[in-house]
């Protein structure tokens, strides 16, 4: 009996261990390895491997490393497209049949960042790209000018990140130290003001006449430079391409962190744009995607 039962019992274990390897051992699939990365890390045995081979091997890394990679194919994609690369339209202009014009036609590109990237060396990056006409459209907080403005007069030096709540301040149009100024001088001369209205109307304008150019956004941070961009870019049926890099995320609700899917929702990216987020902060990686940008440009 104790032997029957014992072979009854080591069916029972050899059904249950078959059981167990049908729910864990899948049967593999071909892949077409054509449309698909294979992850690999970069080669530093490799000596001519240089920054150039880095930032190329970033897209077959994995997580972030992945997302930073497909920024910078994006970037590049922005850099490279020329209206010569659309079709005509039937009602186009006449220039838009002109081969030299249309190649000489480039993506309208806006960069969004926030007021603690030009307090950091990042600010000599931006500067960078504006002397070389590397952008074209530029949205950041009151602060990002007033710290700009600083740095013309004297140099900056390294200090401690935290500090007195009493020495902190925040940052929008009148939320800051050019705040404080246009008070006073409002005070003292009465008489001053600063037309909002044009301001948004004149960003706007800048997306909605674009057309026939294809644009992209590079926001950095997020908060009202992202929303200014993304707003203006709705209004034009959202930009072609799109590049976030911050560390928001979107359970709080906040704009911020509004995943790419709701800029899409709402047509500030176009449906069938490819963008990517990257979850990385800005003033730590700003700088590498900067470099991203620098490198293509180059």
């Amino acid at each position: 009996m104790a032997g029957d039962g014992g072979g009854d019992g080591g069916e029972r274990n050899t059904d249950a261990l078959e059981g167990v390897r049908a729910i864990l051992f899948k049967p593999s699939e071909s892949l077409d390895e054509s449309l698909s990365t294979r992850i690999a890390g970069a080669n530093f045995n490799d000596a001519g491997l240089g920054l150039a081979g880095l930032l190329g091997s970033l897209a077959s890394t994995g997580f972030q490393a992945s997302h930073l990679g497909d920024a910078i194919d994006v970037v590049n994609q922005m850099l490279d497209w020329r209206l010569s690369h659309e079709k005509p339209s039937e009602d186009c202009d006449e220039a838009e049949l002109d081969p030299k014009h249309t190649e000489s036609v480039k993506c309208k590109i806006f960069l969004g960042f926030t007021s603690n990237l030009v307090s950091s060396g990042i600010r000599d990056v931006i500067r960078f790209l504006v002397q070389h006409h590397m952008v074209d459209v530029i949205v950041t907080t009151a602060g990002g000018i007033e710290e700009d403005l600083i740095k013309c007069l004297a140099p900056t030096y390294r200090g401690e990140f935290s500090l007195p709540g009493t020495m902190l301040r925040s940052k929008a149009l009148t939320d800051g130290s050019i705040g404080d100024m246009l008070f006073c001088h409002a005070v003292r001369n009465p008489g001053l003001i600063i037309d909002i209205v044009q301001d948004v109307r004149l960003m706007n304008g800048e997306a909605i006449n674009a057309t026939p150019r294809k644009t992209g956004a590079i926001i950095l941070g997020g908060g009202l430079p992202k929303h200014h961009i993304c707003n203006a870019n709705m209004l034009r049926n959202g930009a072609d391409y799109a590049v976030y890099i911050n560390t928001a995320q979107e359970f709080d609700g906040s704009d911020s962190g509004a995943h790419l899917d709701e800029a899409v929702s709402w047509g500030k990216i176009n449906g069938s744009a490819k963008p990517v987020k990257v979850y990385v902060y800005t003033p730590s990686l700003g700088s590498d995607a900067f470099s991203v940008l620098w490198f293509a440009y180059c």
